[in-house]
C-alpha cells in the first residue's frame, strides 16, 4: 500500500475568478513541500509530439507550506455514535449477511463497545466469529461451519453474562444452504461492555474503523436475551432494543434504527445501497417500489469517499487569470506531483467564442484504473520520456476505478474526487503505446488544448460537473462547444443541457468514440460523488447484479443511456458501435465530401485518405468507433462525409448490436459495424453539429507539428462554427 512521497487533491475541479481552490497536500516524510501555478499546455511527453508544455506562473501563486502526513483510511462502514440503553442480563447481536467471497481472516459484522471492551460478530474463513476483546487482550471464537458463498445467513451471538455462557449462531435462509451451526462457550470472566457506547456495523473501533468486512449486510439489531436457536431467520424473536432497517434512506448517507430509542447513525466512504436483500423477490427490479426488498448494504473492505484530509493551502482565482487547464506543481525534497484544475470564465460571460467541454465525469469514472500493464517496459518508457512516474498498478491505497472490482470480485459503483487520483495528471501513459504515445482522458484531452493554442483559437473552458449543476445557460454565450476525446459518462442533465444548446442554435464538434454511452448519478447531498450501475448491455467491465440496475443516489435506472432510449445518435449523430486494442486506422473520404455544400470543411485538403497517422495508436480511426444509424436517431438530413476502413484484427462489433453471433441490430454483417464515421448535419434551430465518431481521432491532430489534414479539417470547422476568420 505504497503511498507517494507527495500527492494531494483539490475541493473541486474547477473554479471561476473571484473563487477559491482549496488544496489537501500529503508528504508522509513531513518535509516542507512547495506549490507553485502552472498552465496546463500539453501534457504529451511524447518526444515525437509536442511534449509537456507548462506555463510557469509562479509569479502569480508559489507557496511553501510544513508538509505532513494525512493517512487514507478505506473501507466503508455505518457508525451508530450511541448504541441502545439495555438492562443488566443476556444480549444478542445479530444480523443478516451474504458474502460472494470469505475474507482471510475474521471480519466484523457487528461492533459495540465501551470504556476498553468490545464484543463484535464477525465473519471469518470458518464462518460465524465471535470477538471479545478488553484491555487489548482478544478471543476469538470461530463457529466452524463454512458458510455457502453467496447464500443469506442469520449470524448471531449471545452473551448471558450470569450464566457465563456465550452462543455463537449461523442459520441459512435457504435450507439448500446447509445446517444450522450453533457453538456454546464459556465467557470466562468476560463482561459485555456497558450499554450506550458506539456501534459499528461493517467494521469495529468506532473511532477508527478497521476489521472491514465486504458483504451485504441487512437488519444488524441488538436485543435482549440469549438463543441457543433461531426458529425463523428472517424474524427477530424478541422485540429489539435497536434494529436498523437500511430500506429507510436508501439515497442518503444515514441509517435509521426502528427500534425504540431512535439510536440513527451515519455511512463511512461510501458503501452501496439500493442492493437485493435478503427479502428480494424478483417481483420489482426498482428499489422505489419495494424498498423492503433492498434493505441491505453492500460494505466493502476498499470503499473510498471524501479522503477528509485537511487543507494545506488556498488559492484565489485572481479576476484576470484567463480561462483554461491549470495546475499546482508540487514538489518536495522526495518528489513530485501535479494537481489540475480549470478555470472557467466569471460566471455568466463568455471570453472567447469556442469552450472545451473537458470530460471530468468521465475522468472520474476513470480515476485510478488499475490495469495491470504497468511492467518494466511500460516503466522503462515512462523513464526514457519523462512521464508521469506513479501508476495505480503500484499504488491502490488511493482507491480503484470504477473499472476495477472489489476484493470479492464484485464491481465497483463509485468514484470519488476527493482523492488523489494519479490517471488525471500531466504526462500519464495508460498504454505503452507501440505507435503513438498511449495516453487517454486527462493528458489525451490536452492535444486539443495544444492544438488549439497552436492555431490561434481562443477558447474557455468547461467541465461536466459545471454543465450538469448550470445547464444550457452555461452553453448559451458560446458559438460553439467542443468535447473532449471521450465523453463516456452523463448525467440527464448534461445531456439535456448539450441537446437544448444544439436545437437553439448553438454548434458542437463530438471529437471522440464512445461517447454519450454510460449513464451516471450524481446528487448535492454527497458532493464529489458519482454513481455507476453497469446494467444489461454494453461493453462492461462488470455487470450489475440482477435487480441492482437502478441508482441508489436518484432512483433512476443505470447502464446504457441507449437503453435508457436516449442514444448517443440522437444527440451527435454517431453512436458506439466497433472496439478492439489501442491502435488505429485512417478515414477515407464519401461523395458527399465533394459535394460544394460541404467544400468548405475540406477546403485546404488534397488527400482522400485522412488521418493515417497519429499519436493514439497510429491512426484517427481507432480504439472506439462510432457509427450513424437513423433507426437509432441519427438525424435523417445526416450527411457521411468519411469513413474508417481495413479495422485492425483486433476490432470486434460491440455487444449492444449483437441479436446473435451473425445477425445485428442494424441488420448488417457484424463485420460491417466496425466502422467510426464523421458525420455532419444541422439543426432546426440553425445549430449544427461536427462528429467524428473516434477516440483516437485527435490524436492525429498532430503530424510534424499541428499540419496535415486532420488539422485542416477540425481548423475549417471550428473557425467556421466560432465564426472566426481564417
Amino acid at each position: 500500500m505504497q503511498e507517494l512521497p507527495v500527492t494531494g487533491y483539490l475541493d473541486r475541479f474547477s473554479r471561476r475568478p473571484g473563487e477559491s481552490l482549496a488544496a489537501q497536500v500529503s508528504v508522509p516524510s513531513g518535509q516542507a513541500c512547495r506549490a507553485r501555478l502552472v498552465r496546463v499546455i500539453s501534457g504529451d511527453p511524447n518526444p515525437a509530439g509536442p511534449g509537456l508544455r507548462f506555463e510557469d506562473l509562479a509569479a502569480r501563486f508559489d507557496v511553501t507550506f510544513p508538509g505532513r502526513h494525512q493517512p487514507i483510511h478505506a473501507g466503508s462502514a455505518a457508525i451508530v455514535p450511541a448504541g441502545p440503553r439495555r438492562p443488566a442480563g443476556a444480549t444478542t447481536w445479530t444480523v443478516l449477511a451474504w458474502a460472494a467471497a470469505l475474507p482471510g481472516e475474521s471480519a466484523a459484522l457487528l461492533s459495540e463497545e465501551q470504556g476498553g471492551t468490545r464484543v463484535t460478530l464477525g465473519l471469518g474463513p470458518c464462518g460465524a466469529v465471535a470477538r471479545l476483546a478488553r484491555d487489548g487482550a482478544v478471543r476469538e471464537i470461530a463457529v466452524g461451519t463454512q458458510p455457502k458463498l453467496r447464500g443469506w445467513y442469520r449470524l448471531w451471538l449471545s452473551l448471558a453474562p450470569e450464566e457465563d455462557t456465550l452462543l455463537l449462531g449461523q442459520q441459512p435462509l435457504l435450507p439448500g444452504d446447509g445446517g444450522a451451526a450453533v457453538v456454546r462457550a464459556a465467557l470466562e470472566g468476560f463482561a459485555p461492555p456497558a450499554s450506550g457506547g458506539p456501534v459499528v456495523i461493517g467494521a469495529e473501533n468506532a473511532a477508527q474503523p478497521a476489521r472491514h468486512v465486504t458483504a451485504k449486510l441487512e437488519a444488524p439489531a441488538i436485543l435482549p436475551g440469549a438463543f441457543a436457536e433461531w426458529p425463523a431467520p428472517l424474524d427477530l424473536p424478541a422485540a429489539p432494543l435497536a434494529c436498523w432497517d437500511f430500506s429507510r434512506g436508501i439515497p442518503t448517507q444515514r441509517i435509521e434504527d426502528s427500534g425504540p430509542q431512535a439510536c440513527h447513525g451515519m455511512l463511512r466512504n461510501v458503501p452501496t445501497r439500493a442492493v437485493a436483500g435478503a427479502r428480494w423477490s424478483g417481483r420489482e427490479m426498482c428499489w422505489r417500489h419495494a424498498p423492503e426488498d433492498y434493505a441491505a448494504i453492500y460494505f466493502h473492505a476498499d470503499d473510498l469517499g471524501d479522503c477528509g484530509w485537511q487543507t494545506d493551502f488556498r488559492f484565489a482565482i485572481p479576476p484576470d487569470l484567463r480561462s483554461g487547464a491549470y495546475a499546482f506543481h508540487l514538489t518536495c525534497e522526495a518528489g513530485e506531483d501535479w494537481l489540475p484544475f480549470y478555470v472557467l470564465p466569471p460566471r455568466g460571460t463568455a471570453t472567447a467564442p469556442v469552450a472545451f467541454l473537458a470530460s471530468t465525469f468521465t475522468y472520474q469514472a476513470y480515476a485510478n484504473h488499475a490495469r495491470g500493464n504497468a511492467d518494466e517496459a511500460y516503466m522503462q518508457r515512462v523513464r526514457e520520456w519523462g512521464a508521469y512516474p506513479h501508476n495505480p498498478d503500484h499504488h491502490p491505497i488511493y482507491g480503484r476505478s470504477t473499472y476495477n472490482r472489489h476484493p470479492d470480485n464484485s464491481g465497483i459503483a463509485f468514484s470519488s474526487r476527493l482523492r488523489p487520483i494519479l490517471t488525471m495528471r500531466p504526462g500519464f501513459l495508460t498504454f505503452n503505446d507501440a505507435r503513438g504515445s498511449g495516453l487517454r482522458h486527462y493528458p489525451a484531452d490536452t492535444h486539443i488544448l495544444a492544438w488549439l493554442e497552436a492555431r490561434g483559437l481562443p477558447f474557455d473552458v468547461l467541465t461536466d460537473e459545471d454543465l450538469h449543476e448550470e445547464g444550457t445557460a452555461l452553453l448559451a454565450p458560446y458559438a460553439l462547444v467542443m468535447t473532449g476525446s471521450h465523453p463516456e459518462y452523463h448525467t440527464a442533465a448534461t445531456l439535456d443541457a448539450l441537446r437544448d444548446y444544439t436545437a437553439s442554435g448553438g454548434h458542437l464538434t463530438y471529437l471522440g468514440g464512445n461517447g454519450f454511452y454510460w449513464r451516471i448519478a450524481c446528487v448535492p447531498g454527497l458532493p464529489g460523488m458519482i454513481e455507476l450501475r453497469r446494467a444489461e448491455g454494453g461493453i462492461r467491465a462488470w455487470a450489475a447484479e440482477p435487480g441492482e440496475y437502478y441508482h441508489a443516489l436518484d432512483g433512476q435506472y443505470g447502464g446504457l443511456w441507449r437503453r435508457n432510449r436516449r442514444p448517443p445518435q440522437a444527440l451527435v449523430g454517431v453512436g458506439f458501435s466497433g472496439q478492439g486494442l489501442f491502435e488505429g486506422t485512417h478515414y477515407r473520404r464519401l461523395p458527399a465530401s465533394h459535394a460544394p455544400e460541404f467544400a468548405w470543411m475540406f477546403e485546404g485538403i488534397a488527400e482522400e485518405v485522412l488521418g493515417d497517422y497519429g499519436l493514439s495508436g497510429g491512426g484517427a480511426a481507432g480504439f472506439e468507433l462510432d457509427r450513424a444509424d437513423v433507426t437509432l436517431g441519427t438525424p435523417p438530413e445526416a450527411v457521411v462525409l468519411a469513413r474508417s476502413e481495413a479495422p485492425p484484427a483486433s476490432f470486434v462489433t460491440v455487444p449492444e448490436e449483437l441479436l446473435s453471433h451473425v445477425s445485428t441490430v442494424s441488420g448488417e454483417t457484424p463485420d460491417a459495424l466496425k466502422r467510426g464515421e464523421i458525420v455532419y448535419f444541422e439543426t432546426p434551430g440553425g445549430g449544427a453539429v461536427f462528429s467524428v465518431g473516434s477516440i483516437t481521432f485527435c490524436g492525429s491532430l498532430w503530424r510534424d507539428g499541428f499540419e496535415g489534414p486532420v488539422s485542416r479539417l477540425l481548423e475549417n470547422v471550428v473557425r467556421r462554427f466560432a465564426g472566426t476568420a481564417r
